[in-house]
């Protein structure tokens, strides 16, 4: 028996795709308009998950430049068929009705840790795409079928042929499943497990009724019958369960007959209130009851610890950016690669070039990593002289373009730090303090809901600057409620380093180390 706390990924891991190789497991996840594109960890034992380097890193793989927020890569899917391991994943342009745009693509590799593929163009039609490996063969392609014409655009699951040999989709599409009462349904993985193609599908959207849900047929191309058990996972009767808007699952065997899923789930600050960790990847047994999976658990609502009890570990890290040549794998970047035009790593520790504002689109100079527990320290030195007000570098908690907290150096008639909200876009200055010259510290906690600011200078203690700001603004639920209307939302809260000149004058910021602290107490 394995023991399992959840969540098995903290922070920002949605739309987890899983498949076992032998005695090796794997999982990925979305990553949206971080780059590089698609997080994999594996794991030998399913406890212990650690991120390795395959990921889509080159912009061939992956444009996402001028993508707005919450598109980019959703839903990838990771299988593994005669030595070869295949991903499929959207590459979202944007999510507007009628002006969709989600091409899906396919990269291969025989070996995880040597990159990818060029990419293989499959459909416009859809996103959440999957493929699927016959028996007999065959390979099919799974998506979401995009309802241009309904307001609800979920038009059913399509199935459709990759032909191997054209390197292509044949054949016509096919809807074989239309969803259950639950509705929106997306998100299909397909299974043959004896004699019965299982499909399983993500429904009910990915807020607090989001369902993991299954059907099964003889024929792959259908008809599919629901389970009478109803969704394998669903929390949506158990509003106080601490693991919420679980859905979107994938099932994998663990060679000796036993079963589990992964989904994704987000953990509220309140009853059914907002998730600042974003929605993160949690696993629970199944059992086969009449030829049809459940979890082991006493409901359809997941556990949060099973086995022996599993006192989380800390994810502290310390990075030294005057010792190493280059950065750890949590670091990502938006939209676009690291490249040495506008990021360096030397002994000097790491520079960054500024460039567009925290609202682009295009070319920011941001690094970031994931918040990936509910108290947080982050420390950091910064060397930075700014010239003008349009000159700016320091310590961000960041959700997108139009969400953020901004500590920063700038020039205001001297060095000033200040402090820049932005919510819905509206930036504002509630913070502000005159700075002498040189190096300068500064220290974010991010506990629950509140985010306070602090800075040093060479011999001095730690001065707090402005007040409690809120970070639950730094949420899916926050951001995809706007004056009553919805915008697509789904990544999570970052904390980063980053710099801007608006005026492209060549201001330069260094930083010598960052510190990420969890405290689990």
């Amino acid at each position: 028996m394995i023991n399992i706390h959840n969540p098995i990924l903290p922070g920002f891991h949605p739309d987890p795709s899983i498949i076992r190789v032998d005695d090796d497991f794997y999982i990925a996840t979305s990553t949206f308009e971080w780059f590089p594109g698609v997080r994999i960890h594996h794991s030998k034992d399913l406890e212990n998950w650690e991120l390795i380097p395959s990921s889509l890193n080159r912009v061939s793989q992956l444009d996402m430049k001028g993508a707005p927020d919450s598109c980019g890569v959703w839903a990838p899917c990771l299988s593994y068929h005669e030595e070869i391991y295949y991903l499929v994943y959207s590459n979202v342009k944007s999510f507007e009705p009628l002006w969709g745009q989600t091409p899906n693509y396919l990269v291969i590799t025989k070996d995880l840790t040597a990159g990818w593929s060029d990419p293989i163009f499959l459909s416009n039609e859809g996103f959440d795409g999957s493929l699927f490996h016959d028996d007999d063969g065959r390979k099919w392609y799974l998506s979401l079928r995009l309802d241009e014409d309904s307001k609800n655009i979920f038009g059913g699951i399509i199935l459709q042929e990759y032909g191997i040999t054209e390197k292509r989709l044949i054949g016509e599409p096919e809807v074989i499943f239309e969803g259950t009462e639950l509705g929106k349904t997306e998100g299909p993985h397909l299974y043959k497990i004896n004699g019965y193609y299982y499909l399983i599908t993500a429904e009910g959207g990915t807020e607090y009724d989001h369902a993991v849900s299954v059907a099964r047929s003889k024929d792959i191309h259908g008809p599919y019958e629901a389970s009478p058990f109803g969704p394998i996972v669903c929390t949506m009767h158990h509003p106080e369960w601490p693991l919420q808007k679980t859905g979107h699952g994938d099932l994998v065997d663990d060679g000796h007959g036993n079963w589990y899923v992964v989904f994704l789930t987000g953990r509220p600050l309140t009853t059914r209130g907002r998730c600042t960790l974003g929605r993160e990847t949690a696993m629970e047994e199944i059992i086969w009851e009449e030829g049809w999976p459940k979890l082991k658990g006493p409901n359809d609502a997941p556990r949060v610890q099973i086995g022996k009890p599993n006192p989380k570990v800390a994810a502290n890290t310390f990075d030294d950016f005057t010792s190493g040549s280059s950065l750890q794998f949590h670091w990502q970047s938006l939209r676009e690669p690291i490249a040495k035009e506008w990021l360096n790593i030397g002994t000097g520790g790491l520079t960054l070039l500024g460039r567009q504002s925290l609202q682009s689109w295009e070319n920011q100079s941001l690094i970031a990593r994931r918040v990936m527990a509910f108290d947080i320290e982050v420390i950091t030195e910064l060397q930075f002289k700014p010239g003008s007000s349009e000159e700016m570098a320091g310590l961000v908690f960041y959700y997108n373009s139009g969400h953020y907290h901004y500590l920063h150096l700038t020039f205001d008639k001297g060095r000033k730090l200040k402090i820049i909200t932005c919510d819905r876009r509206n930036e504002k200055v509630v913070a502000e303090s005159p700075i002498i010259d040189g190096p300068i510290q500064l220290k974010g906690q991010f506990i629950r809901n509140a985010i306070r600011f602090f800075w040093k200078q060479a011999g001095g203690d730690w001065n707090a600057i402005g007040e409690t700001l809120d970070g639950s603004i730094l949420s899916d639920d926050y951001v995809q409620h706007d004056n009553g209307t919805y915008k697509a939302a789904f990544t999570g809260a970052f904390v980063g380093l980053c710099c801007q000149d608006l005026s492209d004058g060549g201001a330069i910021a260094q930083f010598k180390h960052f510190q990420y602290l969890e405290n689990h107490s």
